[in-house]
Formats: C-alpha cells, structure tokens, sequence
C-alpha cells in the first residue's frame, strides 16, 4: 500500500513542532515569514502583547519597482525588516520558519536578515 502524502498537514506538523519549544520562552519577538508561490512576507509579533510590531512584504512599492524576483527579491525584505527592527530597537528575535523548510527563499532571507544586523 502507498501512502498519502498530505504537505498541509506535514508543514502543520512542523509549525507545531516550533511551537513547543516557543511557549516555554516569550521573552524574544518573533520573526515569522510567510512565502507563496510569488511572494514572500515578514513579521515581527510580540506574542505577549499579541502586537505586530514592524513588517516588510514583497508587494511594497520600493520592493516591487526594482522587478526583482525569487531569491533577490526575498533578501531585499530580509534586509528591509531588519532595517525596520533597528528603528524600533530590536537586535534579537525568535525566526519562526512558519512550517516551511529551511532552504531557497526562506534561507535567503533569513541570511539577509542576520548580515543586515538581527541575532537569531
């Protein structure tokens, strides 16, 4: 017999997985990114306050005039949030891969992100 892969339920698997481990210590914001099949977005939450508290996303104008896309285009929002984390005075956070895994556009921006000053 085959089995049935069913991705939505092996990325919620993951997402939970974080989770465990985050509840124990919500000290630190969280960097949560979400990628689609064109886009890429990021959010910095306190998850005490239940606040986003800076975002940078793929549909903003100065990122979607340069034509940039795939890779390029998620380490300009990588470097775009960690610009907008320095603003509000955050160095450290928690980066929450949302269930997606750690390679091509989400390692791309989490790279761009650390060169351009966040500690994760």
């Amino acid at each position: 017999m085959y089995r049935v892969v069913n991705r939505r339920r092996v990325r919620e698997l993951r997402k939970m997985r974080f989770w465990r481990r985050r509840m124990n210590d919500l000290s630190k914001p969280r960097l949560c990114i979400f990628r689609s099949a064109r886009h890429i977005q990021v959010q910095l939450i306190d998850d005490k306050a239940q606040k986003v508290l800076a975002s940078a996303t793929s549909f903003e104008s100065s990122i979607r005039t340069t034509g940039l896309r795939g890779k390029d285009m998620a380490k300009k929002v990588g470097a775009t949030i960690a610009e907008r984390a320095k603003k509000i005075g955050l160095t450290e956070v928690v980066f929450d891969r949302n269930g997606f895994c750690y390679h091509g556009r989400v390692q791309v921006l989490a790279d761009s992100a650390r060169e351009s000053g966040l500690k994760f």
